[in-house]
């Protein structure tokens, strides 16, 4: 592996109580490494096991040569903290997980995005908002399923409705490998934003402004000024140095079918354009 192949990437990362009694999200926005976790409310420690998920990906900070096996772990290990959680209370406990790890793969430069929960991470090139990850959510089984559209799901009933989370016996992760290319700018955000703030306005206000924590607090005032009343929170991440590529692959590969990540046609299908 070439060391002019290692990551060069920056962000920042924005949280805000919102309307609840205490902030339940986590995130760490330390270059290599931009994920964000939303403890499960009504459930006892959700602020605690949204750390411990956080917590498994905090060695990972500062490194360059990570790899795909290395996020595949760290998730491992999150999934083993927040069950250490659950075991102290002697009660359910869990925590959504999803954000962006720079990794080398193939001796080229990638995001690794990953996803376990509704939590989301989007893909911001040239105005264009893409959501990379695909919601665990009764409600987006339901648009899946045709059921309902996606604008109804947003005021659905059973939004809150987790179909996996960490802290759950499901061992699967999301996984796509997203290309580091000029001008790519990741979001990763919990679903406070979503609750109050469109993808169109999203990609508008991540697109308009360069800084990346000046992004991230813009779009978390944008929720919390229209009432948010959950937590909000938002990490950016931008590549500062890419590896050029003749093409941008679509859809953006699922990563590997033997380490704990989900293949199934669903995800295929949501994981690009």
């Amino acid at each position: 592996m070439s060391p002019d192949a290692a990551p060069d990437v920056a962000g920042a990362g924005v949280t805000a109580v919102g309307g609840r009694a205490r902030n339940e999200d986590a995130f760490i926005a330390e270059a290599p490494v931009f994920v964000v976790a939303d403890g499960m409310g009504g459930h006892v420690a959700g602020a605690e096991a949204a750390w411990a998920a956080i917590a498994a990906f905090q060695p990972l900070a500062g490194s360059s040569t990570l790899t795909p096996d290395d996020v595949a772990r760290a998730h491992l290990e999150a999934r083993r903290n927040v069950a250490a959680v659950q075991s102290d209370v002697g009660a359910a406990s869990g925590t959504t997980l999803t954000g962006a790890i720079a990794v080398v793969h193939g001796g080229s430069p990638w995001w690794m995005v990953v996803n376990v929960g509704d939590s989301r991470t989007y893909a911001l090139d040239g105005g264009e908002l893409r959501q990379v990850t695909v919601d665990h959510s009764h409600v987006q089984d339901l648009v899946d399923a045709g059921r309902i559209t996606a604008a109804q799901a947003l005021v659905h009933p059973d939004r809150n409705i987790l179909t996996r989370a960490i802290g759950d016996d499901i061992l699967e992760m999301d996984a796509w490998l997203v290309p580091q290319v000029p001008g790519r700018r990741l979001i990763v955000a919990s679903d406070g934003l979503m609750k109050e703030v469109e993808d169109r306005e999203i990609g508008e206000v991540a697109g308009l402004i360069g800084d990346a924590g000046t992004a991230a607090a813009a779009l978390v005032d944008l929720a919390v000024g229209r009432g948010a009343t959950d937590n909000v929170t938002v990490v950016i991440a931008d590549a500062t140095s890419t590896t050029p590529r003749d093409a941008d692959p679509a859809p953006w590969p699922v990563w590997g079918a033997d380490a704990h990540e989900d293949t199934t046609p669903s995800a295929r299908r949501r994981g690009g354009a």
